[in-house]
């Protein structure tokens, strides 16, 4: 098999060679416009305008870099330029260019660097006039009128980038905060009932493994159900945000943190919550009909979570939930009549449903009922 050598690739002029080369071009440029006023006396040929053109644009360049020295080229050669020829059109000219120059400087760099560019692009141009003309009053105040309309100009331009970031950045910031808001209240949602209900299993299975092993085992069974249930979930929510993170594009919707459980899953909460020691009585009120992912998803996150409260601090053994499929709405109410209650502060579970609520404009309210137990309630519109 014969070798074939793939073509060299051409190298590239590094950028540092390209500027050096840039600017021992534009250096030239007072003389270069010295000479072309000189030979356009009686009218610019094709070659000197450009000449003038070339010399011109690739002095302009050089303001990515150095600013405040390319503008110091321009003026100086529109300086040289219209002391060599010292009609109107080149001092309009000489205006045009270097406050052209003066405009992009302060769209570009600090008030303090553009403001020196201004003052110095005035100075020069005032001088010209004067050397060239005589005339100075007017030449002050057309070019700083002039001047002025490009610094200002070029500044808004300046301000008006700069507030589109600084919203682009506290958008971004929002959005991170929301994402982490979102991805705190499934962890508390997931992971706070299963733990809730390891936690009695453990306790009931340690009081009874000497007296009876039966209940003993009944109760580790179900810790290591709600324990590995618990695992998968983590695994599918850790799975998709890895892969939310290595997807191309900066700007993504929200991953979601699959699996997501809805109103269907009520009856294995139910069954989850009777190994713990508390009934869940279920009440289905209107026609069932199909949810939104978000209000689904919302809507069992805030009786999971209420139920896993019954089941930490109320002292109770029986709750009741009933999801109300109305019109506009759908409205749920988890109740009980324990006599326990949790220390203030000590969670974020009352928060997050209320937070999960408030995201699809709903109304939550949670509190004690007057004639005992506790209340939690919200309507969510549909």
């Amino acid at each position: 098999m014969i070798a074939t050598s793939r073509p060299a690739r051409p190298r590239r002029v590094p950028p540092r060679v390209l500027r050096a080369l840039t600017w021992g071009l534009a250096l030239p440029y007072p003389a270069v416009m010295y000479a072309a006023m000189w030979a356009g006396h009686d009218g610019f040929t094709p070659t000197e305008i450009l000449s003038i053109a070339a010399f011109t644009t690739v002095v302009a360049s050089l303001l990515r870099y150095r600013p405040l020295a390319a503008l110091a080229l321009l003026l100086a050669g529109w300086f040289t330029a219209l002391q060599e020829m010292p009609n109107v059109e080149i001092g309009y000219w000489e205006l045009l260019i270097t406050d052209s120059a003066v405009g992009y400087i302060a769209a570009t760099r600090s008030p303090r660097v553009s403001l020196t560019a201004a003052a110095l692009a005035l100075t020069v141009q005032t001088a010209s006039a004067g050397f060239s003309t005589g005339v100075v009053d007017t030449v002050v105040v057309l070019a700083a009128v002039a001047v002025a309309a490009a610094w200002v100009t070029g500044n808004s331009i300046r301000e008006r980038r700069a507030h589109a970031k600084e919203l682009a950045a506290r958008a971004v910031g929002q959005a991170v905060a929301a994402e982490r808001l979102r991805i705190a209240r499934e962890l508390h949602d997931m992971v706070a009932h299963s733990i809730g209900v390891i936690a009695i299993q453990a306790g009931v299975g340690n009081r009874v493994i000497d007296t009876q092993p039966a209940e003993a085992r009944n109760a580790l069974a179900a810790i290591e159900a709600t324990s590995r249930e618990t695992l998968t979930g983590l695994r599918g929510m850790l799975g998709a945000l890895r892969r939310a993170d290595t997807e191309p594009g900066a700007e993504r919707e929200a991953a979601p943190l699959a699996p997501t459980p809805g109103l269907a899953d009520l009856d294995r909460l139910v069954a989850t919550t009777l190994d713990a020691g508390v009934k869940v009585d279920v009440q289905r009120r209107g026609t069932p009909r199909s949810l939104s992912p978000d209000l689904d998803l919302s809507a069992f996150r805030i009786i999971q979570e209420a139920v896993t409260n019954v089941v930490r601090h109320a002292n109770t053994a029986t709750c009741q939930v009933v999801v109300d499929y109305r019109d506009e709405a759908l409205a749920i109410e988890i109740t009980d009549d324990g006599t326990g209650r949790a220390a203030p502060g000590t969670g974020y579970g009352i928060v997050g449903m209320r937070e999960r609520a408030g995201l699809l404009n709903g109304h939550f309210t949670a509190g004690p009922r007057p004639e005992g137990g506790f209340r939690v309630s919200a309507r969510l519109p549909a």
